[in-house]
């Protein structure tokens, strides 16, 4: 008779079977991506991390025969709860074999260790906030997925309702391909005209000269742009210039574009190339090459993904979001770009669903978060 159990994870070699374990679990799946390790330690807190300055996590990993077939953390998220002024737990990295058993231990590990803490509310899957990652992919199993989005067996969303959580938001995706932009322009420029001509909106791009400091204000757009977005938290100051460090590395310029009114910085739209056919290549390890592969030739992809369309809230029934798309589109004709993905988008942001389907752009794929009241 097998035997399983569900230990946390505390010695550099369980740090490493939890990180390595999905390249177990995905051996031979063709839509699975291999993450960047380096970046799956920092955001767990196996290495520092600006998020754990003032939050906690505790990791997981579930044993069957002595053999680790699933992993899970507790996240412990104060900035959350003070925000919202509640007390609710949060769980995230979620990776098992098609294991009822070992699935319900991992999550019954994670409420024991928040009812501990007098804890009973819990959500996930955060990665371990909103900001860097969450949900379960619950449709569009049939391709890959794009840069920074899950990716997760079909399976998984039926162990984590087995054991009693319900959906507390759906995040969709959005395709798009450049043969659909001539009849989507002829609808929608002569109106992004309009409303830079009414509001005099200046449209630049990111800049080469002043790039760090351009990168933080386009990240700390953001904060200012979501104060009532479903589950928003910002983030502190250090988290924006750690993301923005990041992201030096990976934003192109040119489909970076800003939106000034009276010369302040009003609105943001950021779309990067997909690079996870690079990571595919490098199979999650940076050095001693794996950077040099990863961001080699940028131009050579032809997917992008339309990661953010940001707009502070005094200007954004201005249409300032509509001018943003319709200025990213020529840099990304002129980048070579033939396919787009606009990801993600909250099920309750009807504004900018609306504005996604009334452009032409078919919904792919489907991601939930669940809570557990």
């Amino acid at each position: 008779m097998s035997t399983l159990s569900v230990e946390p994870v505390s010695s550099a070699r369980e740090k490493k079977r939890f990180i390595d374990l999905p390249w177990t679990l995905y051996r031979g799946d063709p839509n699975w991506v291999p993450p960047l390790k380096w970046d799956q330690e920092e955001l767990i807190g196996f290495r520092p991390h600006p998020f754990y300055e003032r939050n906690q996590a505790q990791a997981f990993l579930a044993y069957r025969d002595g053999k680790a077939i699933g992993r899970i953390a507790a996240i412990l998220n104060y900035h959350h709860n003070e925000h919202f002024k509640e007390r609710r737990g949060f769980w995230g990295f979620f990776e098992c074999a098609d294991d009822q058993e070992a699935a319900s231990a991992l999550l019954d590990a994670v409420r024991d260790w928040f009812s501990a803490q007098g804890i009973h509310q819990l959500r996930g899957p955060m990665n371990p906030a909103l900001h860097y990652g969450m949900g379960l992919l619950i449709e569009g199993f049939d391709s890959p997925p794009t840069f920074l989005m899950p990716y997760n067996p079909p399976y998984y969303p039926r162990l984590v309702e087995t054991w009693g959580f319900r959906k507390a938001q759906d995040l969709y995706a959005y395709y798009g391909h450049r043969r659909q932009l001539p009849e989507s322009t002829a609808r929608f420029q002569p109106i992004a005209e309009q409303i830079v001509a009414r509001y005099d909106i200046r449209l630049r791009t990111l800049q080469r000269k002043r790039f760090r400091q351009d990168v933080e204000d386009f990240v700390s757009i953001y904060n200012r742009a979501l104060p009532d977005h479903w589950g928003f938290v910002p983030m502190t100051h250090r988290e924006v210039q750690h993301i923005a460090k990041g992201l030096r590395w990976l934003i192109v310029p040119e489909l970076a574009v800003g939106a000034e009114i009276d010369g302040r910085l009003v609105g943001v739209v950021l779309a990067l190339p997909d690079y996870n056919v690079r990571l595919r290549q490098i199979n999650g390890r940076l050095f001693p090459w794996g950077f040099v592969r990863l961001l080699w030739n940028k131009r050579a992809i032809k997917k992008v993904r339309v990661a953010a369309v940001y707009v502070v809230p005094e200007y954004r029934l201005m249409g300032v979001g509509l001018v943003l798309l319709r200025a990213l589109v020529p840099k990304a004709l002129e980048w070579g770009m033939e396919e787009a993905e606009y990801s993600w988008v909250a099920e309750s942001n009807q504004l900018s669903r609306g504005a996604l389907e009334k452009g032409g752009a078919l919904r792919i794929k489907s991601y939930r978060v669940y809570d557990w009241p």
